[in-house]
């Protein structure tokens, strides 16, 4: 199953994108961004099975991918209407409209009727909050010039050095989002720190809440 693509952009308009990786193989995915053709991009992926064939949907934070997977649980919800609310109302919206029953709110995104939102409220009130243990944001989803795995090392936080603060402190904000608090985690996240090899701050999370 693919999770995650970085290559050149050989196609983009807005709705999809094909991606040409190292080993020459070009990916055709559905991505509602714009992207300059000839630069390079990087795109975790929702990797869909279906009965006609298989669909690729990008996405530029894991947030929103780990979202994705989420709302398509929801019976009644398919790909395409779960892509769309991410795409018209941005994670933070849906995972807040979620939150608090706002069933108007997630009805405003194309395909998306009021028997859906609330079939959604109903199905993820109680797992909603989950999602925000994964990373929300991305300083350089599409790397434009360079080498690709040059600016990954330096643009990408959660590719950077186990012991560096920002994975601890990343880890940190995503555990009191959960409802944590910092003193009680911070002891915790330290001594896993040191005890294992962690290179993203998702994997600190994970071992984190085993341990509370």
């Amino acid at each position: 199953m693919i999770g995650y693509i970085n290559g050149e952009v050989l196609f983009s308009d807005g709705k999809e994108v094909v991606l040409k990786t190292r080993d020459g193989v070009g990916y055709q995915v559905y991505l509602n961004k714009l992207l300059v053709e000839g630069t390079k991009a990087e795109l975790f992926i929702a990797h869909v099975f279906r009965d006609a064939g298989q669909e690729l949907f990008g996405f530029t934070t894991l947030r929103d991918k780990k979202l994705f997977e989420l709302l398509t649980s929801v019976k009644g919800v398919g790909p395409k209407s779960a892509y769309s609310l991410i795409s018209a109302l941005g994670s933070d919206t849906v995972i807040q409209a979620v939150q608090l029953e706002n069933k108007k709110t997630l009805s405003k995104a194309p395909g998306v009727g009021a028997k859906a939102a609330a079939q959604i409220c109903l199905d993820l009130g109680s797992k909603i909050q989950s999602v925000l243990m994964y990373k929300g944001d991305c300083e350089s989803p599409f790397i434009v010039s360079g080498d690709l795995t040059e600016s990954l090392s330096s643009n990408m936080p959660m590719f950077s050095n186990a012991n560096t603060s920002p994975i601890l402190e990343e880890a940190l904000m995503a555990c009191k989002e959960l409802g944590f608090k910092e003193d009680s985690i911070l002891p915790k996240a330290q001594k896993i720190l040191s005890e294992n090899d962690i290179q993203r701050s998702e994997q600190l999370v994970h071992l984190v809440l085993k341990e509370v």
